[in-house]
């Protein structure tokens, strides 16, 4: 893995969009979106029928760096790495999904919510972990908890993040990233609606 957070490329970018592929004709306007809005990431969730295909085409583009999300075994974790998944992010700590990608050479960012599950993953090395589901779970007050006891490690909240609080959640000291699905979600009204709203969240700068 490349990058002393073991993040490679994915360590360039603090907003990082959640796609949940419902229509498959959504998928090259999600692409055209994020790249002409200057944010040229994307998580793909595996919870649907069109997840690892569009994976596979968003990869193909050349232009984006595309992960798989919802990865929820090593089947899944490899099918998505065939698909060309350049990053793999789990809801859960699954320590099989774990090591099978960090074998692979893969970016891996699980998810964990309790403080057992933060410490199980320090146990595995891992420094970079997914919050989820952050806002149902007192958000900010617990990334700030959890900065006081375990100063090493840097979260990337998912779950209640939108462009309206998306400026508190990338100050916070804890955060190295933040997921959500508001800017794909208006891929039904074109690359245009796509672009804007990858724009604006781009310009909002980890402090």
């Amino acid at each position: 893995m490349t990058g002393e957070s073991g993040l490679g490329a994915l360590a360039d970018h603090h907003v990082v969009p959640l796609a949940s592929i419902a229509d498959p004709a959504h998928v090259d306007i999600i692409g055209e979106g994020l790249t002409a809005g200057g944010l040229p990431v994307v998580e793909v969730a595996l919870r649907g029928i069109h997840g690892l295909g569009a994976v596979r085409r968003l990869a193909e583009r050349g232009d984006l760096l595309v992960g798989a999300g919802t990865v929820l075994s090593v089947d899944q974790a490899r099918d998505a790495l065939d698909a060309g998944a350049g990053f793999i992010v789990t809801p859960g700590l699954d320590a099989d999904v774990v090591r099978f990608v960090r074998d692979a050479g893969v970016p891996i960012v699980p998810g964990v919510l309790t403080p057992t599950e933060v410490q199980a993953a320090m146990g595995m090395g891992l420094s970079h972990v997914k919050l989820f589901p952050a806002g149902n779970f007192g958000g900010l007050k617990l990334l700030s908890t959890y900065a006081d006891v375990y100063r090493e490690v840097r979260f990337m909240p998912s779950g209640g993040i939108r462009q309206d609080n998306l400026a508190e959640h990338l100050a916070h000291p804890a955060v190295f990233a933040a997921s959500g699905s508001w800017i794909t979600a208006t891929a039904s009204d074109g690359v245009d609606a796509v672009a804007a709203a990858a724009r604006a969240a781009a310009s909002v700068e980890l402090v």
